[in-house]
This record gives structure tokens, C-alpha cells and sequence, in this order.
């Protein structure tokens, strides 16, 4: 049982980028949720642990490349860390559906109990300790007809209908063919299904008619040479020579950490290239270390130069790679602990938006495009989303691959043009329904030349983010748990006075 357990969830990944065998997904849960049929709280943390552990351990065992080859960690103690980070995991994963003890032990309860709690565990990975909103059952759907749904509820919208389907693959399983709640369950998800072929067709956002062409600047820097005094003038005299051909263009992206420097240190470059894109009428934005003069702080940021303004500082960091929990602590113990740039602090948490030819833009560092709300929150008031990223860390895993299907997620959701310029990859453009219309090769130097179309509008889920379906989650959860123990306690202590009178 817990061997099979264990390969459910590690064959979960597969229903996501860039395998994208979306079936898998509800099949994948339906083997966890028909585990979970009449056990214990002790008995279903202990079988949900073990499944979220084959989930992350082939989901994202990426994070071995980024210790070892780039942390300089030892083989077997990066694999140890790995299988720690893994487990910890698991153990978030886990926790809610301690839950599914205690709910009431019917089909109907079953079908609408599992998915809630299916999504508030991956609400519960999103944010605590900073969060970790990785391997979503949504993100199986980028590419079906469900993902019409997402401009009202997001990706934990798919993720619950998603579990809907598994826990009536579960109910089948079980033998509940018959039963009024399974029937009544699976022809919802067929609705639902065949509704979202509907809500693809719904324009939540218009276009403001500014067409604008765009260049995204692929450097390709190896990871070991990014922050290398020796390398600093090489990578800094790449970015122009790759750029010089394409000064006509209205927006020119450099990637995260593009320049290896504080602004002070290479002065004279910027004021060089500022004036290049302000003769040019062109606006470049390039990812930059920077520091405030006041308070000495560092911040990973990207700055706007020539026909652009603005600078954005990035707010979700990623612990030991951008930031160093207890530093004081850490700092020195190994080489691991003292990476290059990681003493960053957090961006302010209402910044302005950049602004480049009349047009605001959402702007996402790195896994940040990972944070639904986050996203939806600053592209509310935009016209275009500019995720960049270093995926140079993950070597060449499927971590890229699953970085890009989010990043696609967040313009469906916020109908929404995206603009992905990445080091080595995926370096991209994506139109306002998610779909990749230019794509650059990964681990590449290249330049990637096209258009984008700015649109005007909010969709349901820019306003409201994830909170509704949050919500239902905890209320299907309150209703199913808390409101017959309540019951019960107050027959009980109804009956224990009747027989004292």
C-alpha cells in the first residue's frame, strides 16, 4: 500500500509540464483518496505524507542540481538536503488532510470533502514559510478546455475540479458506480468541462490598440560565471553587442540579474545605454542588483532605462539562494551558505508599476510568477505581465519547463499578454489566453524579436484572486467537520440530561 502510495504521487508530475499528460492528474488522486477511505487522522497524515513525498521527490528533485552543482554540496549530502526538503514538503502537503478522519462517512461527503481539503493543502503550500506553490493539479489544465475557468477562479479552481474528478474515479473504485452522489459528481465535471470550451470564448479583457514590437535578450551566462569579477566586463559588453542590433525596437528585455553589478559600480555603462535607448525611443528593462542609499539595503530589481521608468524590487525571495535564514547562524558554515547576491531584502509590498510607451506593466522576478494572488494583485492596473528569470540553477531538469507552464497560467488568469525573458530559458511570449506564440531555444544565446498587445481590463479573478474558492474549501470543510461534531456533542449532552432527569 505505502509502495503504491508513493508512485501515485510521483507519477502526479507527469500530468504537468513539460510531460503534460493531464489525465494523470485525477488518476493520481483518486489513488490517494480511495487510500484514504475509513482511516484514522494518524493513518491518513501518515498515507497523504507518503504521497506528497513521492509528489515532490519527482516533482522537484530539480533542487538537487541547485545544491550540488551550484551550492557546491557533496553528492550524498546534497541528495540528503534534497530528500529533507522533499519531506518537508510532504509534511505541509499532509497536514489538512488530517481532516478526511473527520468528516462523516458517506459517498456524498467523500465527493465533497476530499477536493476541498485537496485544495486547501496546496493553499497551505502557497504561503507558509514564505511558501512553496509548486505542482498545482491545475497547471494539468493549461491546456484543456477547463482553462476557461481560470479567468473566474484560478489555478485552485482547476486544482478542485481537478480532485473532483479524482474522487469520483475513487468512488468507482470503491465499487460506487450507482450511487447518487458519484453520478451526480461526474456529470458536473463534464459540465464543467465542456463549459470551459464556452468561457475560452469570453473576452475578459480588450485590447488598447498600442501594438508594440519586443526583443527579449537571451545571454545564456553560465551560472558559475555570473557573479565573477573576471567575467563582469565579457557579460556586461555580451548584453550590448546582442542588443545593438535591435535598438528600433519599443521594448527591449534583459533578464533577472542580467547586470552583474550595483548601478553605482558601472555608472557609465547605464548612462551609456540609457542615452542609446532614449536616442532610440526605446525602452530597456534589465534585471539589476541594487541597494538604497539610505537604509544599505540590497534588493533584486528591475530597472527601466531610456523611454521607460520605474524601478521594481522584488518581494518574494527564496531562501538560502536570495536571503539566508538565520544568517548570523549560517554565514560560513559552508559554501552553500555564502552564495553570491544572497543577502537580499524584501521589496516593499505596494510598489508603482513600471511603465515603458505609454503602457503599465506587472512585473514578476523569478518565482514570483508562481504566486497567484501576488500577480493578480499587480496586474490588476496593467496592460501586460514581464516575468524574468535565472533558471540557470536548475540546470536541465523539467524545472524551467514547469516555471513557463506557470508563468502561462497567469496570463490566462489575468487575461493578460506575458512577456518571459530569461538567461538561458524558457525565454518567451505568450498571448492573453496562455498560449506561447514565440519561443526561444533553451541554452541559447539568442535574441527573440516579436509583438505583444497590450489589453485593458480585469477578468473575475484579478479582482478576487483565490479567495472565493478558499473560501467554499473552508466552508465545505467546516460544514463537513465542525458542524456534525457540534451536533453530536450537543445530542450527547442533551441525552446524558434527559437520563439525569
Amino acid at each position: 500500500m505505502f509502495l503504491a502510495l508513493f508512485a501515485s504521487g510521483a507519477l502526479m508530475p507527469l500530468a504537468l509540464a513539460p510531460f503534460s499528460i493531464w489525465p494523470i492528474a485525477a488518476l493520481s488522486i483518486a489513488a490517494l483518496f480511495w487510500a484514504l477511505e475509513d482511516q484514522t487522522r494518524k493513518q491518513a497524515f501518515i498515507k497523504a505524507s507518503i504521497f506528497g513525498f513521492g509528489l515532490f521527490f519527482a516533482g522537484v528533485s530539480w533542487v538537487y542540481v541547485s545544491i550540488h552543482d551550484h551550492g557546491y554540496i557533496a553528492a550524498p549530502l546534497a541528495f540528503f538536503g534534497t530528500t529533507l526538503f522533499c519531506l518537508f514538503l510532504a509534511l505541509i502537503f499532509a497536514l489538512p488532510f488530517i481532516l478526511s478522519a473527520l468528516i462523516p462517512r458517506t459517498p456524498s461527503a467523500f465527493i465533497l470533502g476530499l477536493p476541498a481539503i485537496w485544495v486547501l493543502s496546496e493553499w497551505l503550500r502557497g504561503w507558509i514559510f514564505t511558501g512553496f506553490p509548486w505542482l498545482y493539479a491545475g497547471y494539468s489544465h493549461t491546456d484543456t478546455w477547463l482553462n476557461g475557468w481560470a479567468p473566474v477562479g484560478g489555478v485552485l479552481l482547476l486544482s478542485y475540479v481537478t480532485a473532483l474528478a479524482g474522487a469520483v474515479i475513487a468512488q468507482l473504485m470503491l465499487g460506487r458506480r450507482s450511487e447518487r452522489s458519484t453520478v451526480a459528481a461526474a456529470s458536473l465535471v463534464i459540465v464543467l468541462t465542456v463549459g470551459g470550451y464556452g468561457m475560452q470564448k469570453i473576452d475578459w479583457t480588450v485590447p488598447t490598440g498600442n501594438e508594440l514590437s519586443v526583443v527579449l535578450i537571451q545571454p545564456n551566462i553560465q551560472q558559475e560565471d555570473r557573479w565573477s569579477l573576471v567575467e563582469q566586463d565579457s557579460i556586461l559588453d555580451k548584453l550590448a553587442q546582442q542588443t545593438k542590433p535591435h535598438w528600433g525596437a519599443d521594448i527591449i528585455i534583459w533578464p533577472e540579474g542580467a547586470i552583474p553589478a550595483l548601478p553605482r559600480q558601472i555608472m557609465d555603462y547605464l548612462l551609456e545605454i540609457d542615452a542609446q535607448a532614449k536616442v532610440n525611443q526605446t525602452a530597456l528593462l534589465t534585471g539589476i542588483p541594487t541597494q538604497d542609499a539610505q537604509n544599505r539595503r540590497y534588493y533584486n530589481s528591475m530597472l527601466a532605462l531610456g523611454d521607460s521608468r520605474g524601478q521594481y524590487d522584488k518581494t518574494r525571495l527564496v531562501p538560502f539562494g536570495e536571503y539566508v535564514p538565520l544568517e548570523n547562524v549560517l554565514r560560513g558554515v559552508n559554501q552553500f551558505f555564502d552564495l553570491p547576491m544572497s543577502s537580499f531584502s524584501l521589496g516593499a509590498s505596494e510598489q508603482p508599476l513600471l511603465s515603458a510607451k505609454g503602457e503599465s506593466i506587472a512585473t514578476a522576478i523569478c518565482y514570483e510568477i508562481a504566486y497567484p494572488n501576488l500577480v493578480a494583485n499587480t496586474a490588476a492596473n496593467a496592460t501586460m505581465i514581464l516575468t524574468v528569470s535565472n533558471d540557470a540553477w536548475f540546470g536541465r531538469s523539467i524545472a524551467p519547463q514547469q516555471h513557463m507552464q506557470m508563468a502561462r497560467m497567469r496570463a490566462i488568469e489575468n487575461a493578460k499578454p506575458l512577456m518571459r525573458g530569461t538567461n538561458n530559458g524558457v525565454t518567451a511570449l505568450v498571448d492573453h489566453q496562455g498560449r506561447i506564440y514565440q519561443q526561444l531555444e533553451q541554452f541559447t544565446v539568442g535574441e527573440l524579436s516579436g509583438t505583444i498587445a497590450p489589453r485593458a481590463g480585469k477578468t473575475i479573478f484579478t479582482q478576487l484572486g483565490s479567495w472565493p474558492t478558499v473560501i467554499v474549501c473552508l466552508i465545505i470543510c467546516f460544514g463537513l467537520v465542525i458542524m456534525p461534531s457540534a451536533l453530536m456533542r450537543r445530542r450527547g449532552f442533551k441525552s446524558k440530561t434527559a437520563a439525569g432527569a
